[in-house]
């Protein structure tokens, strides 16, 4: 099983989580970060430090969101091949559409 960073990372992209990830499976985009489930090894310990409560076990994410799942395998494939990973935290994106808890 892997992790799925899902909606509420839109526009409100945090990197807490990156900084605590053992394998460095984190990638991001402009817009939010994506979770490569082939290298992701399911410790968990990304999911407290994520501030707005977008990461979700694979079996857990919720069923609006479902779409998150295959999605953060593709652009987290496609951003590996363009160096787009991420393993340092940054400061944090607050966009128009973030929906900070």
């Amino acid at each position: 099983m892997t992790h799925t960073v899902c909606q509420p990372c839109y526009d409100c992209k945090y990197t807490d989580c990156v900084a605590v990830c053992p394998v460095e499976c984190f990638y991001q985009d402009e817009k939010m970060l994506y979770i490569d489930p082939a290298d992701c090894i399911d410790c968990e310990a990304c999911v407290p430090e994520c501030p707005v409560e977008a990461i979700y076990a694979e079996a857990n994410v919720p069923s609006q969101w479902a779409s998150f799942t295959p999605l953060n395998a593709e652009r987290s494939a496609a951003l590996k091949e363009s160096g787009g990973g991420i393993t340092e935290k940054q400061s944090p994106q607050e966009g128009p559409e973030c929906k900070k808890k």
